[in-house]
């Protein structure tokens, strides 16, 4: 994965649409609604995940490593990265959440982060 935290994930600009995203991957293998009210676009290795108004609010995405300008870290190492350096990381529902690299992503179960949009935040630290 390749991360420009709040930017761009893979090249994709968090400002992309729905329909960009069909006209870049064709049909998702599966749409669904998710428990928190944003829409999935399922690609297998990759879900984008938008609001009802159309904003991309996160990205999922299976990877073995994470890139971050010139760093490149091992999500095996991901945890222990993020604990050092973003000293107002938190975690929530098993989750860590990284507002310096804006990433959430579950520690033991590395292979999978996810890339936020800045606008939801709030939302990650407001779960219980």
């Amino acid at each position: 994965m390749h991360l420009e935290p709040y930017k761009r994930v893979d090249g994709v600009p968090f400002t992309a649409t729905r329909a960009d995203i069909i006209r870049a991957h064709g049909q998702p293998l599966s749409e669904e609604r998710n428990n928190v009210g944003l829409t999935a676009l399922d690609y297998c290795r990759v879900v984008y995940r938008f609001q009802d108004s159309g904003r991309l609010e996160e990205v999922t995405t299976r990877a073995r490593v994470l890139h971050l300008d010139t760093l490149v870290i091992p999500l095996g190492h991901l945890a222990a990265f993020v604990r050092t350096h973003d000293g107002a990381s938190f975690e929530r529902a098993g989750f860590l959440v990284s507002p310096r690299y804006g990433i959430a992503f579950v520690p033991d179960e590395p292979g999978w982060v996810t890339a936020l949009a800045r606008d939801c935040l709030p939302q990650w630290e407001a779960m219980a």
